[in-house]
């Protein structure tokens, strides 16, 4: 079982998807999102209900909340919906440049 979604668990998830996975919150503002020319994306919260990016496009920098398909319990199903996500997203990128 993971930890619950406080702003400190959303602090660390945020700063790994950051650092570690920055092309997957592009893919994640580009997909789910609808935003295109999508230059940098940075995750700036997590909760249950979805995710605040911060997006740049041609230049401006803009909020963008993603919200999940499901209310997420806690840290463990944060990390199983944002891979889960990710795969979906690759998908539909492989799928849309059939």
């Amino acid at each position: 079982m993971g930890d619950p979604l406080t702003p400190q668990v959303s602090k660390r998830i945020c700063k790994h998807m950051n650092e570690d996975h920055a092309d997957a919150v592009a893919l994640y503002a580009r997909v789910f999102g609808q935003v295109e020319g999508v230059v940098q994306a940075r995750m700036e919260a997590i909760d249950a209900e979805g995710m605040d990016l911060q997006v740049e496009v041609d230049g401006a920098v803009r909020k963008l909340r993603i919200p999940f398909d499901h209310p997420l319990k806690d840290s463990e199903d944060a990390h199983h919906t944002l891979i889960a996500m990710l795969k979906q997203a690759r998908a539909q990128l492989r799928q849309a440049a059939g």
